[in-house]
């Protein structure tokens, strides 16, 4: 048995029995760049099917566990779970990062701890999870490993950092706030945004995300850590 399955054997119970999907999971897109293999040997397809299968999980957990919140409520909730940070530290906790095969290039730039590969990477596990053992399992999985840090951690209280933000920013009255979208990155199904928050034309933080809401907040969550420093 390979070091991989050795480690998701002892640490989860799992064993899959299509070693190639596991191997596809944890194939990062600039390994098979580099080794000139075919782009769909990389993780990035499992990747979308695995956020599928997160989301619908998490959103049962919601609906069954908060049975008087409304669907905005429940909708914000997910999104802070399943924001790249979270799963990124869920990977972590996991140590998938250390199983993951990475390109020469990525590796010198320490992309082993990046959180959008390690995002991506919990989410394809989770596809490839899904292939080969069903939602069942993917359920399971998730109940193990996420939903006790979601509970601990308190990953369903919603922080709105723009709001927090200008409630700072705006105690002496009104002052001019400006979010931009400063870089696009990656293809299409996994883009990734930089934005930067402004107050009276001067940067006061940048952040990343899936998304140019999630970039924003980012950003005024790292605006705020800078106020508070």
């Amino acid at each position: 048995m390979d070091p991989l399955q050795e480690h998701l054997k002892s640490e989860f119970g799992i064993v899959f029995e299509d070693e190639s999907l596991l191997q596809k999971a944890f194939t990062h897109s600039s390994y098979t760049n580099e080794e000139r293999l075919p782009k769909i040997a990389n993780n990035e397809r499992l990747e979308f099917l695995g956020d599928v299968a997160l989301s619908l999980t998490i959103s049962e957990y919601l609906y069954q566990e908060f049975p008087q919140k409304l669907e905005g409520e429940l909708s914000k909730m997910r999104s802070s779970i399943v924001r790249s940070e979270s799963l990124a530290n869920f990977s972590r906790r996991c140590k998938f990062g250390d199983f993951l095969l990475l390109g020469r290039g990525e590796e010198k730039m320490h992309g082993r701890e990046r959180d959008t590969i390690l995002e991506n990477l919990f989410e394809a596990f989770l596809g490839a999870l899904y292939l080969d053992a069903g939602l069942s399992a993917v359920r399971k999985f998730i109940y193990r490993v996420v939903v006790p840090h979601v509970e601990a951690d308190d990953y369903v209280r919603v922080v709105d950092y723009k709001t927090t933000l200008q409630e700072i920013l705006q105690v002496h009255g009104d002052t001019p706030i400006e979010y931009k979208i400063l870089e696009q990155n990656g293809p299409a199904h996994a883009l990734e945004f930089l934005a930067a928050v402004y107050n009276d034309g001067k940067e006061l933080g940048r952040g990343v995300g899936k998304s140019k809401k999630s970039a924003e907040q980012a950003a005024a969550e790292n605006a705020i850590k800078g106020q508070q420093a």
